[in-house]
């Protein structure tokens, strides 16, 4: 027989469903605070900027040999409890390379290109991409077709983020506009965790190609 739920109370499967969503924004809400920690590595890089790139290639051999440990079954302290924490379900018993494309992501940006530029493209990651998904989880009705549950919420929240931080860079409308359109596109696209490898760099030098040219002056 079907069961039903007896009047005032709440049907059991929709607390399910509501616990699952809820944990689901928790684990978004911790995994997108960490792409907006980011935001404060140009500042340190402006401070020490060889000791910081050391820091961030070394956090990255430590997370890459915990996930490899992890995999079977090694757990290091606070490391693997952290990761387990912030892991999407399509990450469930699978190496999380979010961390490791968001840190290589940076060092690139830093690497190949100007301070000033490379801030622009760490920005774009931190506060774009990192509030597109969160807002994308809360807010999100509306998804954009193939492009893997993308929401318009999420990809318009990126657009204005991007914009903002930008214009806080440059205070040039244009340039502004520009970058935050681009970084709106890439992250629309369906490139799984690869977005933070693409980002920062991408963005970054296409500052650097609008700042050098008639723009600037715009």
């Amino acid at each position: 027989m079907e069961e039903k739920s007896m009047p005032g109370q709440r049907n059991p499967v929709y607390g399910i469903v509501q616990r699952q969503r809820l944990n689901a924004i928790f684990k978004e809400l911790f995994r997108k605070s960490i792409h907006i920690c980011s935001s404060f590595i140009p500042f340190f890089l402006k401070l020490a900027y060889w000791p910081v790139i050391g820091l961030l290639v070394f956090a990255l051999i430590i997370y890459s040999v915990s996930e490899i440990l992890r995999s079977k079954n090694i757990e290091i302290p606070l490391i693997s409890k952290v990761t387990e924490i912030a892991a999407r379900k399509r990450d469930e018993n699978r190496f999380v390379l979010g961390p490791v494309t968001l840190v290589c992501g940076i060092i690139a940006a830093a690497l190949l290109l100007p301070l000033d530029c490379a801030r622009v493209g760490i920005f774009a990651l931190a506060f774009g991409d990192g509030l597109a998904s969160l807002m994308g989880k809360l807010f999100g009705k509306i998804t954009i077709p193939g492009a893997h549950g993308k929401t318009a919420a999420g990809s318009l929240t990126c657009f204005f983020a991007v914009f903002i931080t930008t214009f806080c860079c440059c205070q040039n409308t244009l340039i502004s506009l520009i970058v935050a359109l681009c970084a709106m596109f890439i992250e629309i696209l369906p490139l799984a965790d690869f977005d933070n490898l693409i980002i920062p760099p991408a963005i970054g030098l296409l500052f650097s190609l609008l700042s050098a040219g008639t723009l600037v002056s715009g």
